[in-house]
Parts: structure tokens; sequence; C-alpha cells
């Protein structure tokens, strides 16, 4: 199981968490991590968003969005979001939001004081 690179650049390029985030290669995508967590990542052609328990069930509500299930059973507060679902960059970058919001991260300004404290990564991914 490979990841669409095409759409690991996409997410470099239309994300706008105001964060930094180190690429990592797990699972046979890639997940983006923010202060050691995964907040969202990539598996084949599709978005793997961690938007939590408080905010799982409107997710699955959405267009294109199903529940996580690696291993037969679904992982409550994760969802993946097929490729119709992020066709579009503003679809892709929404989702994006939704997994950095639940890191602790404002979306509107960059690190929020309680993250940035603990914020201790490197960009590797070269967008910053």
């Amino acid at each position: 199981m490979a990841y669409d690179e095409g759409l690991l650049q996409r997410v470099r390029e239309v994300s706008d968490t105001g964060a930094e985030w180190v690429e990592k290669k797990m699972f046979g995508g890639v997940a983006i991590m923010l202060n050691g967590n995964m907040a969202f990542g990539i598996v084949e052609d599709e978005l793997m968003v961690r938007v939590g328990p408080d905010a799982y069930e409107d997710a699955l509500a959405q267009k294109h969005c199903r529940e996580l299930d690696f291993t037969g059973r679904p992982m409550r507060g994760m969802v993946m979001v097929s490729a119709a679902g992020i066709d579009a960059d503003e679809d892709l970058a929404a989702w994006t939001r939704r997994g950095v919001a639940l890191r602790g991260l404002s979306e509107t300004s960059g690190l929020c004081s309680a993250a940035s404290a603990r914020l201790s990564i490197t960009c590797v991914c070269g967008r910053l």
C-alpha cells in the first residue's frame, strides 16, 4: 500500500495551519505529526483525519467520509475522506484544519499559547 505523493504535495500547498509539522512514513502511508501526535495523514489516495470523539459523528455525516477501519474495528475519532471528498483544494484545506484543531492549534492565529509551549518539532516538508 503506497500513498499518493501528488496528494501530499497538495496538502503542503493548501494547508494554512500556521503550524510546523513532521511527515512520518507509517502504515503504508504518511502521517502529519504535530507535537508528536498525528493530526492527519495520507493512505493511498485518501486523507485520514483525527477529528476526536466530540467531532466524530459530525465528520461522519459529511459526504465522502467514513470510519477509519484498519483492523476490522472502527477507530472512534478517526475518519477517512475519499479522494472525491478532497478533490477541491478548499475541501482538502478544511479537512487538514480539522486535524490541526484537535491537536490544540488555532487555525487563525497559528499556535495557541498552550500548544506553542509544548511544540518542539521541526518542519521537514519544505513548506515553511
